[in-house]
């Protein structure tokens, strides 16, 4: 199935969750904030939130610094 993220599509297997796509792409699910289709999800939620086909990901990763 397609998904765009951040802007990039992606083909993920079915059945795949907003973990995986984390996973994916090696980010820590502690210090990322997941928009999917304009609902923000818990971090709870990533080990379950399904993705569908044609879904829109917005992925945001709190950095520190000063």
């Amino acid at each position: 199935m397609k998904i765009t993220c951040n802007g990039e599509e992606r083909v993920m297997a079915p059945g795949s969750t907003v973990i995986d796509l984390l996973r994916m792409l090696a980010l820590d699910p502690e210090v990322v904030v997941v928009e999917c289709d304009g609902a923000i999800l818990k971090r709870p939620e990533y080990d379950s939130h399904l993705l569908t086909d044609g879904a829109v990901l917005e992925l945001i990763r709190f950095v520190g610094g000063g």
